[in-house]
């Protein structure tokens, strides 16, 4: 932590354009340890946030700070760096389907240069258990649904030992079954790892189980940055439209 630089990720007034603006002056910030959800509807600029703090995007203007640098004017070499802190869940678990299960979590092992292979298998065990799925371990993707991808690919980015995680609509598509048990496993990350974590999701329950601050995105501009109990007093009107439609 610098004095400048003092949250693990800050937006300050980033602006975004592709062929419509899709971040107005966007500012918030994450401390470490903290989980902070990122909420709105489709198409407000949620998933364009996470490219710009993996630096896949680059702001217009702007700066975007991550893992305590300044990460805007980055090279390619210099946020691989910074990737290797943090990294992200994607919506689809991108996982290879000819590795099995183990194996997609050994791989991202076998990227790490401090890892010693003498115990792997123990250490792909350990992950597959934090998640609980040490019993699909043989399995292929095709074989198992898609939240159990998704908290494969929790297993394979924790493999990497990252700092933060970023998730991309974790619950989206899965069963309230399988969203309790996602939202309990990010829960356990944060609380067992202290794993700092953003969450890009229009899932409020989950966002009431697992984050200690809300970021609500509208039209490009963030109208609501604060902690989630505060997010009911709020009284703009497209917030309360949003809590309303929820109860619902």
């Amino acid at each position: 932590m610098s004095e400048s630089y003092p949250h693990y990720i800050e937006f300050r007034h980033v602006y975004k354009t592709f062929d419509t603006p899709v971040l107005v002056d966007v500012s918030f910030h994450v401390d470490a340890g903290e989980t902070v959800a990122i909420i709105g509807r489709s198409g407000v600029g949620k998933s364009v946030t996470l490219s710009h703090i993996m630096g896949f995007l680059k702001p217009d203007s702007g700066r975007v700070i991550v893992a305590y640098e300044d990460i805007t004017d980055y090279p390619e070499s210099e946020l691989r760096r910074i990737r290797k802190k943090v990294t992200m869940v994607f919506q689809s678990g991108a996982l290879f389907d000819s590795l099995t299960i183990g194996e997609n979590i050994l791989f991202s092992l076998e990227l790490r240069e401090d890892y010693d292979y003498s115990n792997k298998q123990e250490i792909v065990d350990g992950l597959l258990k934090m998640v609980d799925l040490l019993e699909y371990r043989d399995m292929y993707p095709s074989d198992i649904s898609t939240g159990y991808k998704r908290a494969v690919a929790i297993a394979r980015a924790l493999a990497a030992q990252p700092e933060c995680i970023l998730y991309d609509e974790p619950t989206t598509m899965v069963d309230p079954i399988m969203s309790d048990h996602l939202s309990n496993l990010m829960l356990k990350l944060k609380q067992q790892l202290g794993l700092t974590s953003v969450v890009v999701t229009h899932d409020l329950d989950l966002m009431r189980k697992v984050a200690d601050r809300v970021v609500v995105l509208h039209e490009g501009r963030v109208i609501f940055f604060g902690p989630v109990s505060e997010l009911q007093h709020s009284d703009h009107p497209h917030i309360q439209e949003f809590l309303a439609l929820d109860r619902v």
